[in-house]
C-alpha cells in the first residue's frame, strides 16, 4: 500500500470517527440528563456525568401515567400498520410488476403520483370517512391508513421488476397458483426490501404524532409521542423526565433494527443499485 493510499486511508476513518462522535453527542446527552436530579439539569459547568446519578427520573414516568399500556398501544398500532403495509403495497407491487393488464404503467404512474400529495391535505378527508365509518377512538382508524402506501409500492415495485420470470413461470408450471407465485416465489426473493420497508414504516408509525392525537380521544388509548408530549408543561418541564420517557421509546426501534440490520443494509444497497 502507497503512502498516499494509507493516507486517504487514515483521513476516512478519522472523519468517520469525528461524524460518529458528533452524531452519538445527542444520545450520550439524553442519557446524562436523564440520570440527573431536576436541580443539577441546569448547572453550570456542564455534567456530563451526573455527580450524583439517579433513576428517579425513570420512576417518575411509570408513576405519571400507565406507561406499560402505552408502549402496549404503540406496539400494536405499529406492528399491525407495518404488517398491513408490508401485505398490501407487496400484492400491489407485484400486480403492477409482473401482471399484466390494460393501462398498467398507466395506474402505476398515477398511483405514485399521490406521494406529491402533502399528508396534511388528506387528512379532513380521511377524518370524516372515519368519522362515517364509526371508528374514530378507535385503533383501526390509526392502523387503516396503512393500506394506502404509494411510496412503500414504489420501493418494492423496483425490486419485483428484478425478479427473474423464469422463476415466476416455473412455479406456474409445476401448478402453483397466482397467490403461491407471489407468496413462495416473489415475497422471499424481495427480503432485504422488505425488512428496509418494515423497519422504516415501524419507525414511521412508531413516532406518528399528529394521526394518533386527531384519531384518539381516550386516555387509555393514547400512543406514546402523545404521552410524551404531555410531560412538556407550559410553563416547565422536567427534562429528566422527558429524556427518561425519550430513551425508553427508543428502545424497540433499536431492537428491531439489530433483528433485521443484515436485511436493512442488502435493501438499502439493491435500492441504491437500482437509482
Amino acid at each position: 500500500m502507497t503512502a498516499k493510499r494509507r493516507l486517504g486511508t487514515t483521513g476516512y476513518y478519522v472523519v468517520s470517527i469525528l461524524i460518529a462522535v458528533v452524531a452519538m453527542i445527542p444520545f450520550l446527552w439524553m442519557i446524562s440528563t436523564s440520570l440527573k436530579s431536576r436541580g443539577a439539569l441546569m448547572s453550570i459547568p456542564i455534567e456530563w456525568i451526573p455527580a450524583e446519578p439517579s433513576l428517579d427520573a425513570y420512576g417518575e414516568v411509570f408513576s405519571r401515567f400507565p406507561f406499560l399500556k402505552t408502549i402496549g398501544n404503540s406496539l400494536f398500532i405499529s406492528v399491525s400498520y407495518t404488517i398491513i403495509t408490508l401485505i398490501s403495497a407487496s400484492m400491489a407491487a407485484f400486480a403492477f410488476a409482473k401482471i399484466k393488464f390494460r393501462c398498467a404503467n398507466l395506474l402505476l404512474k398515477l398511483y405514485l403520483a399521490t406521494m406529491m400529495i402533502p399528508t396534511q391535505v388528506t387528512m379532513i378527508p380521511l377524518f370524516v370517512i372515519m368519522n362515517k365509518l364509526g371508528l374514530i377512538d378507535s385503533y383501526a382508524s390509526v392502523i387503516l391508513p396503512s393500506i394506502f402506501r404509494p411510496f412503500a409500492v414504489f420501493m418494492l415495485v423496483q425490486q419485483m421488476r428484478t425478479v427473474p420470470a423464469d422463476y415466476l413461470d416455473a412455479a406456474r408450471v409445476d401448478g402453483a397458483n397466482i397467490f403461491q407465485v407471489y407468496s413462495r416465489v416473489a415475497l422471499p426473493l424481495c427480503a432485504p426490501t422488505l425488512a428496509t420497508l418494515a423497519v422504516t414504516t415501524f419507525m414511521e408509525s412508531w413516532n406518528d404524532y399528529l394521526w394518533p392525537l386527531l384519531m384518539l380521544t381516550d386516555r387509555a388509548k393514547m400512543t406514546l409521542p402523545i404521552a410524551l408530549s404531555t410531560l412538556n408543561g407550559q410553563y416547565n418541564t422536567e427534562y429528566n423526565v422527558l429524556m427518561a420517557g425519550s430513551l425508553i421509546s427508543m428502545i424497540p426501534i433499536i431492537i428491531i433494527y439489530l433483528f433485521a440490520q443484515k436485511h436493512f443494509k442488502n435493501g438499502l444497497m439493491a435500492g441504491g443499485i437500482k437509482g
